[in-house]
């Protein structure tokens, strides 16, 4: 099932991280490529979306934008099962994330009085996922996050599903649901170019979250700056999960199906200090894979992506997971959440045989929006802080200038600024006088 690495019997001092395969992000081609779909997006507008979508996801789309009525109708449609379903999700999400809302803050010191406050921006765009399966759950995860640190306004691109020659009702029920302003039937980085730059139909944004395929990832690097990316490369599904004699077998085995059936270009490890252990995977994965409706996306990315590592110990593990930096970590092992706490670099841990990512996935509240291809080394999940700016207002007196100036004064002529030391001396000046 999956590709055996031995990494026992290493020195004290080991780096894994010089040791571990790792698919690449892309070469020159996929970046060319990207590149010139957000030129043709920036010069024809709404005509380049219309046109790359009938390339890329085999539809023909009148209006790019989804009208109301249909996201509407899409709630009666999908059913009470799947509304309460969502429903059940949203509040989870919600209450969440309104721990990250963070109060006004002020406090004085000096003379000088610091508030600062956190402003939403004005609006953003989610981008979900499309064409191998329907991503509801992401809209969610996407949608209500931002709606929770108050932006104003909330777009959302998707591709049509060639199946149905529009957008899923799943996905424009939970758009509904989430208090999204504007579905755009558009997927890809063309996508991620209409909402940077804006077209005839689809206003540009200030914010760009949401995962994708490496297309859309690379886009959203490319229009970072112009517009802000939220959370870090947010591409193709990565798990690993650490295992030893207490986990369930058929429990770890399916864990790693269940990220690798998002299909390619992912990652899926097993990492175990125990061979019978990696065996008893293994073969429960086999077996669990046989009955899977999506074995093919799943075999795609065991191919590339897919290894069982064997170690010495639990501490070579963490340094295995470390330098993997994965989207998803599985801790089904003794002490899983001592473990927990010495994890450097990980998107989102699951401690014990009763945690699995799925619930990550779908209702425990926690963006399921992660870092991928390591970027969990330097960033998080997708949370309120990725919607608002940290704005503060100086109030400063006499007294800060007679306490403080001094030291501005010294800084400046150290930097060779005398215009910012004068600024300064000016004002020092004055309040002698006004006291003469």
């Amino acid at each position: 099932m999956l590709n055996r690495l031995d990494l026992r019997n290493r020195p004290p001092d080991w780096r894994p991280v010089n040791e571990l395969p790792r698919p690449s992000i892309a070469g020159d081609e996929p970046r060319e490529a990207v590149r010139s779909i957000i030129a043709e997006v920036r010069a024809d507008g709404d005509g380049a979306l219309r046109r790359l979508t009938e390339k890329f996801d085999r539809v023909s789309i009148g209006d790019v934008r989804v009208p109301d009525r249909q996201m509407l109708d899409a709630v009666d449609q999908v059913g009470g099962r799947v509304v309460e379903a969502m429903q059940a999700a949203i509040e989870g999400i919600e209450a969440f994330h309104r721990l990250q809302v963070r109060p006004e803050e002020s406090y004085e010191k000096d003379g000088m009085r610091i508030k600062a406050w956190q402003q939403p921006v004005a609006s953003a765009g989610m981008y979900v996922p499309g064409g191998r399966a329907e991503y509801p759950s992401t809209v969610l995860m996407t949608a209500v996050p931002a709606r929770v640190a108050g932006v104003d306004e909330i777009s959302l691109c998707v591709p049509p599903d060639p199946s149905l020659g529009q957008v899923a009702p799943s996905v424009l029920a939970a758009a509904k649901l989430a208090g999204v302003d504007h579905v755009y039937q558009v997927g890809g980085a063309q996508a991620i170019a209409a909402m940077a730059y804006g077209t005839e139909t689809v206003a540009p944004v200030d914010v760009i979250a949401g995962p994708g395929n490496v297309y859309v990832a690379l886009a959203k690097q490319e229009v970072s700056g112009d517009v802000g990316v939220a959370a870090a490369f947010a591409g193709p599904s990565e798990v690993v999960v650490v295992a030893d004699e207490t986990a369930d077998p058929d429990f770890a085995a399916i864990d790693v199906i269940v990220q690798a059936e998002h299909g390619p270009d992912g990652l899926a490890w097993l990492v175990t200090w125990d061979e019978q252990v990696a065996d008893a995977i293994c073969q429960a994965g086999e077996r669990l894979l046989s009955k899977s409706p999506r074995a093919d996306e799943v075999r795609s990315t065991f191919a590339e992506g897919g290894y069982v590592a064997l170690v010495d110990g639990p501490d070579q593990a963490l340094a295995v997971v470390d330098a993997i930096a994965p989207e998803h970590l599985e801790l089904q092992c003794r002490d899983a959440e001592q473990l927990a706490m010495r994890v450097r670099n990980a998107g989102a841990i699951f401690c014990g045989n009763m945690s699995p990512a799925s619930l990550g996935d779908y209702v425990a509240g926690p963006s399921h929006v992660l870092p991928t291809y390591g970027s969990a080394r330097f960033a998080s999940a997708l949370t309120v802080s990725d919607f608002v700016k940290d704005h503060h207002i100086i109030s400063a007196s006499e007294t800060t200038m007679m306490t403080l100036g001094p030291h501005v004064v010294t800084m400046a002529e150290v930097e060779g600024l005398d215009a910012h030391a004068e600024s300064i001396r000016l004002r020092l000046r004055a309040s002698q006088v006004d006291e003469s």
